[in-house]
């Protein structure tokens, strides 16, 4: 097996763990959660919950990544050898596999909609068309599998490169690109007529419609948004330089993950606004960017179809280079588990991740059309795969990520990965084992109840 690689730099390092955040979810979960939840008061809960669940697991997951320098299965063994931890890791590699098969169904219809919107197919288009194409296409057996293999195979050739001259390569363009596009976008779309009433929406709270079950939540989102529990971040930690700052790099990649959901609602909600549209309830995931936003964005820049042409294609664009960020990071957890764990060379271990991906994808795909009645405890295969991730496999993995540094991990080892072995103060430590031997698996519990709706706070 060759010599393990390193980031080759800060940024490097920033923009790949960053972009293993930053994904679909932040431009289709966070602004309809915002929606749902009273807009900016919600925002001020989303970034009080960043601070008091995002960044403690994080710097968990920094910590056991950087000390070990292994994938994210190895390294609860080197820290707790002959115990059950081991399956906290594992539990990670599981959830890498499902999420990277099923997320990249949704990644591929990304590369369909920029096709359509690149070739004006948006224009002069009702909403109730847009829901046909969009029926039409996902339901499609060709159209769909093609391009979920597409986005894998992208994910796929970015990885065999290595992390220097793969992912933290590419990271170094797609993040600065993404960050680009999105700022574009939200200037454009605060610049459209009446667009205000969607900006004071985002910017004047009204903590009256601030309950328990928006708390909840808020915690839940922070949570998702970060991908904690996944092991990516375990896995990209084990790569960072020794003279990395675990604390500077958890700030400064939730500052961008948050800065960058921040801005998607930005771009939604002044749209919306000035088009006329109210968004629903039922205007969440696959429907809030295939079918709704499509329609906001013509009927936004009516009388402009250049100006809307070039929003929508730019949109989905940035749409793909985000869910691209994202697949690389779920691809690594597998590919780096499978180099380490089975001591094979790093081509071979990708090949395997890549072929279980478009197998278990291809399954996801057809669920929406020839596979559409294949039920599993009443769900389909895609809505299986999500509901396992998202319910259990996450919030499962940052509990017990908590549980493991704040009351397993020896301190000494904690503190040193903090301070760098003592080149720097870190005054925080003993609030930050506090919190997660209380407060962050208490949290995340409760998280975990508010899935299953234990909460009714109607």
């Amino acid at each position: 097996m060759s010599k393990r690689e390193n980031f080759g730099s800060k940024i490097g390092a920033v923009f790949a763990t960053a972009g293993s955040a930053v994904g679909l979810g932040n431009i289709w979960r966070f602004p309809i959660e915002t929606g749902r939840n009273g807009g900016a008061a919600f925002i001020i809960i989303y970034i009080a919950c960043i601070l008091l669940i995002g960044i403690p697991v994080m710097m968990s997951e920094f910590v056991i990544g950087k000390h070990t320098r292994s994938n994210t299965a190895g390294a609860y063994q080197k820290l707790a050898p002959g115990t059950q931890w081991k399956w906290v890791g594992r539990l990670g590699v599981f959830a890498g596999v499902l999420i990277f098969s099923y997320y990249s169904v949704v990644a591929g219809w990304t590369i369909e909609y920029a096709w359509l919107a690149l070739s004006n197919s948006f224009l002069g288009k009702t909403p109730d068309e847009f829901g046909k194409i969009f029926a039409e296409f996902s339901t499609d057996p060709v159209r769909p599998t093609l391009w979920l293999i597409v986005f894998i195979l992208l994910t796929h050739y970015i990885i065999v490169k290595g992390v220097t001259k793969g992912i933290e390569r590419w990271s170094n363009v797609l993040m600065p690109v993404l960050l680009g596009i999105i700022t574009i976008l939200v200037v454009c779309s605060a610049l459209l007529p009446n667009a205000s009433e969607g900006l004071n929406f985002l910017l004047k709270p009204d903590f009256s419609k601030v309950d328990g079950k928006v708390v909840l939540n808020a915690m839940g989102q922070a949570f998702f948004s970060l991908s904690l529990g996944l092991g990516c971040l375990c896995t990209y930690a084990s790569y960072f330089e020794p003279q990395t700052s675990i604390s500077k790099t958890a700030i400064e990649v939730c500052t961008i993950d948050t800065l960058i959901a921040l801005m998607a609602g930005f771009i939604i909600f002044p749209a919306a606004a000035a088009s006329g549209y109210h968004l629903q309830p039922n205007d969440i995931g696959p429907s809030l960017i295939f079918i709704t936003l499509p329609n906001v964005f013509q009927m936004a820049f009516h009388g402009l179809p250049w100006v809307a042409y070039i929003f929508s294609v730019m949109f989905y664009i940035l749409l793909i280079l985000a869910a691209l960020t994202s697949t690389i990071s779920m691809h690594e957890i597998v590919t780096s588990y499978m180099t380490e764990e089975f001591n094979l060379p790093r081509k071979k271990g990708a090949v395997f991740e890549t072929g279980i991906a478009i197998i278990l994808g291809t399954l996801c795909a057809l669920s929406f059309g020839t596979l559409g009645n294949v039920h599993i405890f009443g769900m389909t295969i895609f809505d299986l795969f999500d509901w396992t991730v998202s319910n259990f496999c996450m919030p499962l993995g940052g509990m017990f990520i908590s549980i493991f540094t704040g009351w397993y991990l020896d301190k000494k080892v904690f503190r040193d990965e903090l301070t760098n072995y003592g080149k720097h103060g870190a005054p925080y430590v003993r609030g930050l084992v506090f919190t997660l031997r209380y407060i962050t698996p208490l949290a995340i519990f409760l998280i975990f109840l508010n899935q299953f709706g234990v909460f009714n706070f109607a």
